[in-house]
């Protein structure tokens, strides 16, 4: 299908979206696909098929907004404990997807990349994944991040090692280690932290994700399933987001 050009200003507008208010970065937790096949009865496989077409809708308007980067967190470390059957149909999703979305990727001008581990994916598929990361390498659009097997905590213990065995080979002084020393030892080193962050299915928690990045993150939260989540939904997070005022922690100003 194709796509539209980007936005102009004055459409933008017409949306409710003020150009110099939207995030440069925005994150979602994609929650709800379980739920959205139990409701009508069908098998948990077809929730996360649907969501797949959520993916595509969001991906194409994020792009067309000019978002510098848009994360989805598609399968975290802890959802290794689902069924067998479950997992194996997740994968071949995300083989089909990366697959399947090569073209458009291209065309759009989107970089595609992820986080996470990389040794639990069976090779087959993880070869898929970095070849659209490969192809698109030099792409200059939107970032599409995709949180493959990423677990916050599990990051952060990970940065943590590295910067222990640079101390102890006396390549870093420890009175030296400073925030930006921890957030270049994360999955996500060079990637401007997340503004916005959307939760689908109303749960009000974070799922070990991005704990680091998202310390002064907007959250926003919808009861919206995420094979429902469209156009809509995501323009209302939007407008939610440019008339909040982030202080970061300081004072209003007058």
């Amino acid at each position: 299908m194709a796509v539209e050009s980007p936005y102009t200003s004055e459409q933008l507008e017409s949306l409710g979206l003020s150009p110099d208010r939207l995030p440069r970065h925005v994150a979602i937790i994609m929650d709800g696909n379980g739920r959205w096949a139990q409701n009508r009865g069908l098998p948990r496989i077809e929730g996360h098929r649907r969501g797949v077409e959520s993916v595509r809708t969001v991906v194409e308007e994020a792009a067309r907004l000019g978002l510098e980067q848009l994360t989805l967190y598609c399968f975290s470390s802890e959802n290794w404990k689902r069924p067998r059957i479950e997992l194996d149909l997740l994968m071949s999703l995300l083989q089909r997807y990366v697959v399947a979305e090569r073209a458009e990727i291209m065309r759009q001008d989107i970089r595609f990349v992820t986080i996470g581990r990389t040794d639990r994916i069976h090779p087959r598929i993880f070869q898929e994944v970095n070849a659209t990361i490969e192809l698109s390498r030099d792409n200059p659009g939107m970032k599409l991040c995709l949180a493959l097997d990423y677990g916050a905590r599990d990051e952060i213990v990970g940065a943590m090692r590295q910067i222990a065995e640079k101390v102890r080979a006396g390549a870093l002084d420890p009175a030296a280690i400073d925030e930006e020393t921890i957030s270049s030892h994360l999955f996500t080193a060079g990637m401007v932290d997340p503004d916005l962050v959307i939760r689908t299915a109303g749960e009000m928690r974070i799922s070990n994700f991005l704990l680091w990045q998202i310390s002064y993150a907007e959250l926003w939260v919808t009861e919206t399933l995420w094979p429902d989540f469209r156009q809509p939904e995501l323009f209302s997070a939007l407008r939610d987001y440019a008339g909040r005022e982030r202080r970061f922690g300081g004072l209003k100003t007058v």
